[in-house]
């Protein structure tokens, strides 16, 4: 990626994390920059494509998140300290999280191999169950957006809700016969 590249997307990235997504129009990014919003049309052709850089930094983002967790807990990560991670990678970004995990995915503009990379670590904790991890999946993204929503009732005990959910996945992956021995 060219430089003048780089700083538009550093400069949308400035925005949507300061602003949300309403912040990004080619115009304010162009302003940020402090070029005219036509010169933006020689690097990226339209916004999609900007928000395509994003969702690449946030998927790039969650898998050195959950690699890390796997690398300081070993191959045999628990759910709960994966979810502990995926929550805390939400909420450090929201509106990177959002941008990424609640619009459709600009799958052909990642990098090659970035959303596998990405989901590999839960995989391994489900030994590659592939409907446990969606479903477990959809759980935490369940929960992170009903939180950062404001959705949960005051006092609600989210850290019990999680550590709940977590036992209940934990408990279907101990039961479910692997699919390498069934």
């Amino acid at each position: 990626m060219a430089d003048r590249a780089r700083q538009i997307m550093a400069a949308a990235r400035e925005l949507l994390d300061a602003e949300g997504p309403d912040a990004l129009s080619m115009r304010r990014i162009a302003e940020h920059v402090g070029i005219r919003a036509p010169s933006l049309y020689k690097h990226f052709p339209d916004k999609a494509a900007v928000e395509a850089g994003l969702q690449a930094q946030g998927m790039t983002r969650l898998a050195e998140d959950m690699e890390a967790v796997e690398a300081r807990t070993g191959a045999d990560v628990s759910l709960l300290v994966l979810a502990r991670a995926y929550r805390r990678h939400a909420l450090t970004s929201p509106h990177l999280y959002r941008i990424t995990h609640s619009r459709p995915l600009a799958r052909t503009a990642l990098p090659e191999g970035l959303e596998d990379r990405a989901a590999m670590p839960l995989a391994r904790a489900v030994h590659g169950d592939i409907d446990i991890a969606r479903s477990f999946w959809a759980f935490a993204h369940g929960m992170v957006v009903l939180e950062l929503d404001g959705r949960f009732p005051p006092g609600a005990d989210l850290d019990a809700a999680w550590r709940t959910g977590c036992e209940a996945f934990a408990r279907m992956i101990r039961n479910k016969p692997r699919k390498d021995t069934a």
